[in-house]
C-alpha cells in the first residue's frame, strides 16, 4: 500500500471534524430542539390566559425533515373579536400579509375569530398561487368555527417556496381538535410559530381598567423572531389576545402606539422581512364597559398596558437574536426631537462595528460616537433640518452597568474620559448592557433594543436553507 493511502482516512476524519466545527452552533438550539440552558429562564412555567381563547400547535411536516416539532399553530376565540394588525413595510409582501391586511380592511376590524400560522415556509414571493394558498388556509380554519371570513393567516420560514398546502389544509381540522386553554397548550402554540428561535416566546399578564376596577382582565401574547429583524418590522410574528372589551374602532390606534414603542424599536441585523405581522384580538369575554373612545381613561390605561406588554415580548426576540450573547439597551436622551433620537438609537443599534465590539467585550466607544455622527446625514433629496440635532461639544456617552452600579462615562461634553479599562471589562462581562447617549439639545428621548454580532450569526445564516 502506498504511504499516502495510509494517511487518507486520517485526512478524511480531519476534514469531517473541521466541517463539524464550522457547523457548531454555540448559541442556537441543539439539533434535538432542546432549549439552551441560558435561555430556559425566559420560558414561563405557568400563565394566566384570557377567557374565551383556545390555542394549539401540531406537527404537519411543512419541512420534510421535521417529524416532531409543531409547525402549525391555531388560535381561536369562542366568540368573534375586534382585531387589528400591523404589517411589514417591505415592498415584497408575503401572501399571508396581503391576504390578512385585505381581510381586516373588508371586515373593518370586526368579526375575526381565528389566527392560523405555519412555520417552515414563508409563502413569500410565490405569486397568485401563494395568495390562493393563504386563502385555503383561512377557509379551512373558518370551517372549523362555522364563521366565514374570520381568519388571519401568518407564515414564516424560507422565502420563494410554495407551501405544501395539502399537508397543511388537511391537518387544520386536527389543529382545531387539539385546541385547549392550559399553559401547555399556549406554550406548544408558541413553539409552533418558531423557526430559528431557540425558545418559545410567551407572556401573560393581568390588569385592570379605571371604569371596572373589580374586573381582572387578562392579556397573553406569543412572538417569534431571531434573525432578519429590523423595523418596519422584521421576520417577526406576534399574536396578542385579551379578554378586555375594546371597540374595533379604537383597537388599531392602540396597537400602532404599542408597536412603535416595542416591535419597531428592536433590531438584530438591520434586515426587514417580507412576512412581519403583529395581530391583536380582543373578545370582551371578561365583561365590563367597552372602550370606545381614544379620549377615555380606559383607553389611556389599556394603551399603556399594551405598550409595556409589547415591549416585554419584543425584548424576548432580541434576547434570542441569532448567535447573540448580549442584550443591549440603547437610550438616546436630551434630544431636540423624538425622531432624531430614534434615528440615532437605531443607527447605533444596527452598526456592525458597534455590535462586533460588544461581542468582543471591547469598550470601543469611538464606534458608538461614529454611528451617532453619521446617523442624521441627509440622503440626496431629503430636506435638511435647520435645528442642530447633534452638537459635538454637548454630546455625552456612557455605559450603564446591569448591576445598578455607577455609570462609566466615556465621553463628557465632547471630551474623552480616561476610561478605566478594567472597569469597562467588568461591565462588558454582563449579558445585559445599556448604552446611554446624552445629546444636550432638547428634552426628547428614544430607546432601542439590540444584540451583538457573533461568529454564530454568520454560521446560522450561511447555511439557513441547508
Amino acid at each position: 500500500m502506498a504511504s499516502g493511502s495510509l494517511w487518507q482516512p486520517l485526512r478524511q476524519s480531519r476534514v469531517q471534524l473541521t466541517n463539524q466545527l464550522k457547523q457548531a452552533r454555540n448559541y442556537s438550539a441543539p439539533a434535538q430542539g432542546s432549549i439552551p440552558a441560558a435561555k430556559k429562564k425566559y420560558v414561563p412555567k405557568s400563565g394566566t390566559y384570557p377567557r374565551g381563547f383556545k390555542v394549539s400547535g401540531i406537527n404537519v411536516g411543512v419541512k420534510p425533515g421535521n417529524t416532531s416539532k409543531p409547525d402549525v399553530a391555531f388560535v381561536t376565540s369562542e366568540q368573534p373579536c375586534a382585531a387589528a394588525a400591523v404589517f411589514t413595510k417591505n415592498k415584497f409582501q408575503a401572501a399571508p400579509v396581503t391576504f390578512s391586511r385585505d381581510l381586516l380592511r373588508a371586515k373593518k376590524n370586526r368579526g375575526i375569530q381565528n389566527v392560523i400560522v405555519n412555520s417552515g415556509c414563508a409563502n413569500a414571493v410565490t405569486g397568485k398561487g401563494g395568495l390562493e394558498d393563504a386563502a385555503k388556509m383561512a377557509q379551512e380554519a373558518d370551517k372549523c368555527v362555522g364563521n366565514e371570513g374570520a381568519t388571519i393567516v401568518m407564515s414564516t420560514g424560507v422565502i420563494g417556496q410554495r407551501l405544501p398546502i395539502d399537508k397543511i389544509t388537511t391537518n387544520i381540522s386536527n389543529a382545531h381538535k387539539a385546541l385547549g386553554s392550559s399553559h401547555d397548550h399556549w406554550l406548544t402554540c408558541a413553539r409552533a410559530i418558531c423557526t430559528t428561535d431557540t425558545f418559545p416566546k410567551l407572556i401573560s399578564k393581568t390588569f385592570s381598567l379605571p371604569s371596572s376596577p373589580s374586573v381582572e382582565y387578562r392579556i397573553a401574547g406569543m412572538t417569534k423572531g431571531a434573525g432578519m429583524i429590523h423595523p418596519n418590522m422584521a421576520t417577526l410574528l406576534g399574536i396578542i389576545a385579551t379578554d378586555a372589551p375594546i371597540s374595533p374602532d379604537v383597537l388599531p390606534s392602540a396597537l400602532k402606539y404599542a408597536v412603535d414603542r416595542s416591535f419597531n424599536s428592536i433590531t438584530i441585523d438591520g434586515d426587514t422581512s417580507t412576512n412581519d405581522t403583529v395581530a391583536l384580538l380582543a373578545n370582551g369575554a371578561a365583561g365590563g364597559q367597552e372602550i370606545s373612545s381614544t379620549s377615555s381613561p380606559d383607553y389611556e390605561a389599556f394603551q399603556t398596558v399594551l405598550a409595556d406588554f409589547s415591549a416585554e415580548l419584543a425584548q424576548l426576540i432580541v434576547r434570542d437574536g441569532e448567535g447573540a450573547t448580549k442584550f443591549v439597551t440603547i437610550r438616546v436622551v436630551d434630544s431636540a426631537s423624538e425622531a432624531a433620537a430614534r434615528k440615532i438609537a437605531s443607527t447605533i443599534a444596527r452598526s456592525p462595528l458597534v455590535k462586533t465590539a460588544l461581542y468582543g467585550k471591547d469598550a470601543n466607544w469611538g464606534r458608538i460616537l461614529c454611528a451617532t455622527g453619521y446617523s442624521l446625514i441627509s440622503e440626496p433629496g431629503e430636506a435638511i433640518n435647520e435645528v442642530p440635532e447633534i452638537v459635538p461639544e454637548k454630546t455625552n456617552v456612557s455605559f450603564i452597568p446591569a448591576d445598578g452600579s455607577t455609570e462609566l462615562k466615556l465621553l463628557v461634553n465632547g471630551e474623552p474620559e480616561m476610561v478605566d479599562e478594567a472597569r469597562a471589562a467588568e461591565i462588558l462581562e454582563f449579558e445585559d448592557l445599556e448604552i446611554l447617549v446624552r445629546l444636550g439639545t432638547g428634552d426628547k428621548q428614544a430607546t432601542y433594543w439590540t444584540c451583538d454580532y457573533s461568529h454564530e450569526y454568520i454560521t446560522i445564516n450561511g447555511d439557513y436553507r441547508t
